[in-house]
């Protein structure tokens, strides 16, 4: 009676049949710019956000202001910070970003988005906890437009009979 075989590899030197070597993907390079700052576009609604990251302290600064200035309601801070706690690093980075279109809400959305990429870019190992908390996928739900005949996107007129 023959040896016993175990596995795939056996079966294939058994058979004669070179099994080829399985390619692993290069693991993720950082991207960074000269000034060691890794930059990423965020969007959601209408609004766009350039967002730039570096090492720092924590310092947040939207369109010019502070966070606590330009984002006033305590929600859209949590909001900005969220792929920080998500990622364990609160109080790492500092955040430089310009913000246009939409409202606040869509605004802290863009951000947020933003600064998801920009984590992964600046440091790679943390994609997978972003991409796990939905961080890093952009939200593409937008406001219907208005149809005509319609008071609003569906909303309609009043009905009557007579």
């Amino acid at each position: 009676m023959a040896e016993q075989i175990n596995s795939l590899e056996e079966l294939g030197s058994a058979a004669g049949v070179e099994t080829p070597a399985v390619e692993m993907e290069a693991p993720r390079e950082p991207m960074r710019d000269a000034l060691g700052r890794a930059y990423a576009t965020g969007k959601r609604k209408d609004a766009v956000a350039r967002v730039w990251i570096k090492p720092g302290s924590g310092k947040v600064v939207v369109n010019g202001k502070p966070i606590n200035e330009y984002f006033a309601r305590p929600v859209l801070q949590m909001i900005l910070r969220q792929p920080f706690t998500v990622s364990g690093t609160e109080d790492q980075f500092d955040v430089m970003a310009t913000v246009k279109g939409g409202g606040l809400s869509g605004q802290a959305g863009a951000v947020k988005h933003g600064v998801s990429k920009a984590l992964q870019l600046y440091d790679p190992s943390l994609r997978a906890a972003l991409k796990a908390a939905g961080f890093l996928t952009r939200d593409s739900r937008v406001v219907e437009r208005k149809k005509f005949g319609r008071a609003k996107a569906r909303k309609s007129f009043q009905f009557s009979k007579r």
